[in-house]
């Protein structure tokens, strides 16, 4: 029996928590390697060698740690925007974790690979002093490869396609949506500050709500163009029984033109 009032709000918001910190923390676990570095960098190393050396190593390491268990994340958002909130969380999320392993991590390799050309093109333009004016360009193409990260494990546990295909729709709609991928930039960032201030949202609530968040907002930009497409199908079939009828006219006057 559900429970009602004010008890029962108290229980749902407690299930949420479960849900989210549960997730959360599956996932710091399955990135541990990648978090280790980072962490490592930021907070332990103060030389700058050793600190470029570690987030070499966390950016080789994130296509095998960090891309597979964001994968898995977003298989439980996914469900829960779908309006499954009581799928089992760890049977779901590592069979989300092995269905898409590899496809996450080819996504993670071309990732890395076009975040290490747009970042050699920003330190060449910005070494050059008539240059760099350019080299803000690479940072805002940076800002599209960021937002696109999240409509691509969006559309990795939505659909069935190609690493390939699944980049160049999720880097086409963050370009064709641009409000709705500033909204998804805006509120990720708004939850890391707050996560900033209260350290102890990192390792329980940071990755997972940002992750429901993104789901939320893709699932927004789906749900319009599914609208949109069946607009288009509707006007086209609309068109085509016109066309039947003009075809049908056509015939009679022919046939009675015969007769």
């Amino acid at each position: 029996m559900e429970m009602r009032g004010l008890m029962g709000g108290f229980y749902r918001i407690s299930e949420w928590i479960m849900r989210l910190a549960v997730t959360n923390v599956l996932w710091a676990i399955c990135s541990i390697p990648f978090l280790f570095m980072i962490l490592s960098a930021v907070f332990v190393t103060t030389d700058a060698a050793t600190q470029t050396s570690m987030l070499i190593v966390a950016a080789v390491l994130a296509p095998f740690t960090l891309f597979p268990a964001t994968a898995a994340l977003f298989t439980l958002t996914r469900k829960w925007v779908m309006g499954e909130v009581d799928v089992p969380l760890l049977k779901t999320f590592f069979r989300g974790y092995k269905e898409n392993y590899k496809q996450s991590m080819l996504g993670g390799l071309l990732y890395a690979a076009l975040y290490t050309i747009i970042f050699v093109d920003f330190k060449v333009y910005w070494n050059q002093p008539n240059m760099q004016l350019i080299s803000y360009l690479f940072v805002g193409f940076l800002f599209v490869l960021l937002v696109s990260m999240f409509n691509f494990f969006s559309m990795l546990v939505h659909y069935h396609m190609k690493t390939m295909q699944l980049i160049k729709n999720a880097l086409l709609i963050s370009i064709g949506r641009p409000f709705r991928s500033i909204s998804t930039l805006i509120m990720a960032c708004v939850v890391f500050y707050i996560s900033l201030r209260f350290t102890f949202l990192f390792p329980f609530f940071t990755a997972s709500i940002i992750g429901y968040i993104s789901f939320w907002n893709f699932n927004f930009i789906y749900q319009k163009m599914q609208a949109q497409m069946e607009k288009q199908r509707e006007a086209a079939e609309k068109n085509d029984e016109a066309s039947e009828d003009d075809v049908d006219s056509d015939d009679l006057v022919h046939v009675t033109g015969k007769k």
